[in-house]
């Protein structure tokens, strides 16, 4: 017997330590891997899981994610599939906008009214990972779950960032803290597999990824107020309903700040990344029919390269280059994230360029960028040096930020002939 699945993407908050990236965009909609976005990731796993009713809830800075998703993903007539928007509305029953996860599934219970579904599934908008959902919900009704939480494990130093859990024999969860300090993790080891503890990951942490069997969601809501799944219901259910532990043991992260978005990106252009974008479930984006890259001259070295580029520099490794990217001669990338254009700019751009002293979009001849991330459709100059490192103090500029030693360019910014941030 099919059990009927609805799939709901939780389009984030504010992503403040993810600034300046979200300073015009939601979490979900910031671009990773050259050519996606981090929303399609949730959404790809779903379809990949055989889910295709995927709603996604959004509120803040939302017109790009909505603009992506408007353009991504189209099912032919004869599906029933969809994936949709649901934003966050004001209404006569409710005036304020969602105040935490829980309330904005909790607001948008009622357009679920018109869907056939048996399980709720509630996935983040801002994680990296592969993940098969219909293991997870066959899981959750094989041992008549409630509450189904995906968790992984992870180390002491992780474990103050995330929900931690105990589990008994059974897989069922006993307790549960929301981001406890340090000093709290004493008692809360649990039964996890020897590579797990031969690595130091001997705390189960919930990944934000929940199954919730229908009714349970309908009763919890009208039991409980809390506006959060982590911080209130959660923690609440934990004697009142049966609540599960799904251990996850493949890749996973949690995108949360410009760090940790770094390092994901970077592990990518790795041989043998953790992350695996060859694999044979495909990640799902715009199609946006852009010509083929050209390389012309350069030494090029654990590279992405996404389509529609231009690349006559002088040397990049370990780098990411997005779309529509326009690299000049003599310049060399290392340890970068350059997420290139929404357009190409018209020869008419360029004199005008020209007249008015800025570069073009893309990087000019002779400059040197290291350790730095490159928002969209950037104008950096010739013999421009960007050169990131823990050398540098956190601190935000006109047009660049430093974040963990990270330069993080901005969105439009235009970088003049001979500048040197290091």
């Amino acid at each position: 017997m099919k059990h009927q699945v609805i799939s709901i993407v939780l389009g984030g908050g504010k992503g403040s330590r993810l600034f300046p990236l979200t300073f015009s965009r939601s979490k979900p909609a910031v671009p990773i891997a050259g050519k996606y976005r981090l929303v399609d990731i949730p959404i790809s796993n779903c379809l990949n899981s055989g889910y295709n009713k995927i709603l996604v809830l959004t509120q803040y800075n939302s017109a790009s994610l909505n603009s992506h998703i408007k353009n991504s993903y189209h099912f032919d007539i004869f599906s029933k599939g969809f994936v949709d928007i649901l934003a966050a509305e004001q209404n006569v029953e409710n005036e304020q906008w969602y105040q935490g996860t829980a309330d904005a599934v909790r607001q948008s219970m009622k357009h679920l009214e018109k869907y056939d579904y048996d399980y709720i599934l509630i996935l983040s908008g801002d994680q990296l990972y592969q993940m098969d959902f219909r293991e997870m919900i066959d899981f959750h009704r094989e041992n008549e779950g409630d509450i189904t939480i995906a968790t992984i494990p992870v180390n002491s130093k992780d474990a103050t960032g995330f929900g931690i859990l105990k589990s008994d024999e059974k897989g069922e969860i006993t307790s549960f803290i929301e981001k406890p300090s340090e000093d709290m993790l004493g008692d809360w080891k649990s039964e996890v597999s020897e590579k797990s503890k031969g690595a130091g990951k001997e705390y189960l942490a919930s990944m934000g990824i929940y199954v919730f069997s229908k009714n349970v969601l309908k009763n919890m809501f009208k039991e409980d107020a809390g506006d959060d799944f982590g911080g209130q219901l959660i923690p609440n259910a934990i004697g009142h309903h049966k609540v599960l532990s799904y251990q996850f043991d493949g890749y996973w992260t949690d995108i949360g700040t410009i760090e940790s978005f770094f390092e994901a990106n970077m592990d990518l252009t790795q041989e043998m990344p953790q992350f695996n974008l060859f694999s044979s479930s495909p990640i799902y984006t715009r199609a946006r029919m852009l010509p083929p890259s050209k390389v012309n001259g350069s030494f090029v070295s654990k590279a992405i390269i996404a389509d529609g580029c231009i690349v006559l520099a002088d040397k990049i490794e370990n780098s990411i280059i997005g779309n529509r990217c326009r690299i000049e001669r003599g310049t060399s990338l290392k340890n970068c994230y350059m997420m290139g254009a929404d357009y190409y700019e018209s020869n008419e751009t360029k004199i005008d360029n020209i007249n008015n002293n800025i570069p073009n979009m893309g990087i000019g001849e002779y400059s040197h960028i290291e350790n730095a991330i490159l928002d969209k459709n950037c104008h950096i100059g010739n013999h421009v040096k960007i050169i990131g490192g823990k050398h540098m103090q956190d601190g935000d500029y006109e047009n660049h930020s430093v974040k963990e030693g990270i330069v993080v360019v901005k969105k439009g910014a235009i970088i003049p002939d001979g500048t040197q941030i290091f």
